[in-house]
């Protein structure tokens, strides 16, 4: 069992950044990979940036050059620094882990609003 706690949404403004953060109550080293999703109002649940066990990441085309996906093995949480937001930023982050030999978990969500 792994415990997902995300952090860090809020309201900002076009052109603004927001940091969030998502804790794992498991060490990192357990885990194979880490992503942040993102849902938009009546849209399906899209993959926003991952991080792999190795270090490897990957973003969607949307968010390449804004956003940026990292890790703290000390504090087992991962960040995603979101820069230049859009209001088509919008929408619940979610934190996903793909856990060795244990499955997927998700944390509950945290709310980005970007006003133009």
């Amino acid at each position: 069992q792994v415990q997902l706690v995300e952090s860090g949404g809020g309201l900002v403004q076009a052109g603004g950044s927001l940091r969030l953060s998502c804790a794992a109550s498991r060490s990192f080293f357990s885990i194979n990979a880490m992503d942040w999703y993102r849902q938009a109002p009546g849209k399906q649940r899209d993959l926003v940036a991952g991080v792999t066990s190795g270090g490897s990441t990957n973003y969607a085309d949307s968010v390449k050059g804004r956003f940026t996906i990292s890790r703290d093995y000390a504090k087992n949480t991962v960040y995603l620094q979101m820069n230049s937001l859009k209001p088509e930023d919008t929408g619940v982050y979610y934190c996903h882990a793909e856990v060795h030999l244990a499955g997927d978990y998700w944390g509950q969500g945290t709310q980005v609003t970007v006003s133009s």
